[in-house]
């Protein structure tokens, strides 16, 4: 069951980007995507949510039924944004003059029908607002990730007792989600990006690790089918060979995003090596963690580490296919601001919250890599994983 937000963590957010619209000329935020307004009123029911600068916010349901179909006697579906123009005029006794938007997550359509219904007023983009006050995470929220990481680990430690020669990698990714939907995990993970799916079965066994796609990360998979063609696929697992588990899940609405190497058996000494390589990329760069470091530094500081381990070839991905990020902001969605990336010049403060990725992909062999959640603390971080740094091993169940 999920936790109920504290009315006093409710009001310090609103707060928080009360503050930031006071800076421009905007009279309040609306809130239209799923994670900003639960953000904002903690009802996952709520579907609209009125943010004045000053004063209540104002929460409205919507008139949703399952399958898109709309409770609205509008022809075009129009009632819900209608219904929110008719209750702020209510409640506030006039329609604002001028009020953000994120723009960067709604559709053309419903911003043509704000238009419609919310006529004379200027609407802004008004993203960086909420995204920049979600970016440092309370201790409440912290608490939360500290939960979702227990039931991740949780979560891995079955994966080391479940591994067999001959299960294929969307069979093993299922055993896995079902464990993790026992100990309270979903697999249904939020992504702001409207291109982007976010899926929990991104387990890539070895040659499969070297597979280059669609996906932006250094590893695509080969996925189930053209229709989905990433991830995990029906190639089967094998002793010796590195497996690629990046587990992305939520729990009470907050994310887990983590990468582990399990392998059956000794792997070859190139793909042990790797991997030892990844995992001291990745503490490298935690060493540098602390207030006031530039996002951007981070991620030079990895690609440093990989060129003097001998690995800037294969590292973030082969030549012609590397991504420029070694990690992302991880909280209500599974990738949010700051990243972790070439020359981004994001600050980092106490509470923000990332996920640290390193890699490497030997193209048409392996792939090579550890993933882990940290959160930036007054000094340094802490490890919000539980997970072992390290290659996990499955359980040997060879007779004694």
């Amino acid at each position: 069951m999920s936790s109920k937000v504290p009315t006093d963590e409710i009001l310090r957010r609103r707060r928080a980007i009360q503050d930031r619209l006071s800076d421009d000329s905007t009279e309040g935020l609306l809130a239209t995507h799923a994670p900003d307004v639960y953000y904002l009123c903690g009802d996952p029911n709520v579907r609209f949510l009125y943010l004045p600068v000053e004063g209540e916010a104002l929460g409205f349901r919507g008139d949703l039924l399952c399958g898109g179909v709309r409770r609205s006697d509008s022809p075009n579906g129009d009632g819900a944004i209608r219904a929110v123009s008719e209750g702020i005029r209510e409640n506030l006794g006039r329609l604002p003059r001028v009020f953000g938007l994120t723009l960067d997550v709604l559709p053309v359509r419903e911003y043509m029908l704000f238009r419609r219904f919310f006529p004379g007023s200027m609407m802004l983009d008004c993203s960086q607002s909420i995204l920049g006050a979600r970016m440092v995470k309370s201790d409440w929220e912290l608490a939360r990730l500290d939960r979702a990481a227990e039931a991740t680990r949780r979560t891995f430690d079955y994966a080391r007792e479940a591994m067999r020669p001959g299960v294929s990698e969307i069979a093993f990714s299922g055993l896995m989600e079902a464990r993790a939907g026992e100990l309270g995990l979903s697999g249904r993970v939020k992504v702001r990006d409207y291109k982007t799916e976010g899926y929990p079965w991104h387990v890539l066994s070895g040659e499969s690790g070297g597979t280059i796609g669609v996906l932006d990360a250094p590893a695509s998979g080969e996925g189930t089918s053209p229709a989905f063609p990433c991830g995990a696929g029906y190639r089967e697992l094998k002793e010796g060979e590195p497996v690629m588990v990046d587990f992305a899940v939520q729990m009470d609405h907050y994310h887990m995003d983590e990468t582990r190497i399990l392998t059956m058996g000794s792997m070859s000494s190139k793909a042990e090596d790797a991997c030892r390589a990844a995992i001291e990329i990745h503490d490298r760069v935690l060493d540098a963690v602390r207030p006031g470091v530039r996002a951007g530094e981070l991620y030079k500081r990895s690609l440093d580490a990989a060129s003097r381990l001998g690995y800037g070839e294969t590292y973030l991905g082969p030549p012609g296919n590397k991504v420029r990020f070694v990690g992302h902001g991880i909280g209500l969605e599974l990738i949010e601001p700051p990243l972790l990336a070439a020359g981004r010049e994001d600050v980092l403060e106490p509470g923000m919250t990332f996920a640290l990725e390193p890699k490497m992909v030997f193209e048409g062999e392996f792939a090579a890599g550890i993933e882990s959640v940290f959160a930036v603390t007054e000094t340094g971080y802490r490890l919000i994983s539980r997970l072992p740094v390290g290659i996990l091993r499955a359980v040997d169940r060879s007779p004694t």
